[in-house]
């Protein structure tokens, strides 16, 4: 269950990285604005500097899902546990939060929620069988 918990931290933290790829140097590109539903690149221009800033706090939180995975496949599990759950949890809750205020992209939502919860339903399920 802890690899399979690992295994979906680390689609997770992936997940992630693309994510800040796309926000913090594709925004503007057509392709990247069909994605997040930009209607002009008016849109896409007056929401860059956001889009910028959103996109590294993606990059940490797939970062530390990532360190928190390889940590715990490298035998350190009170520190990779650790990392993994902090970064999959925030995962997990932001997805919840663009659900429910924002109904208009819950198909991105339940993408975005589909990793690092089951990372931590498998890393829970590890922890008590």
């Amino acid at each position: 269950m802890l690899v399979a918990s690992c295994v979906f931290a680390m689609l997770a933290g992936l997940l992630h990285v693309l994510i800040f790829v796309l926000e913090s140097f594709r925004w503007t590109d057509p392709k990247t604005m069909r994605t997040f539903s930009i209607d002009s690149a008016e849109e896409a221009e007056a929401t860059k500097e956001m889009a910028y800033n959103q996109g590294f706090y993606n990059l940490f939180l797939g970062v530390m899902a990532l360190a928190g995975a390889v940590t715990v496949l490298s035998g350190r599990h009170a520190v990779g546990i650790t990392l993994m759950s902090a970064g999959t949890l925030s995962m997990t809750l932001a997805a919840v939060v663009l659900f429910t205020g924002s109904p208009d992209k819950r198909g991105a939502a339940t993408k975005q929620f589909a990793f690092p919860a089951l990372a931590l339903a498998f890393l829970v399920l590890s922890v008590i069988l």
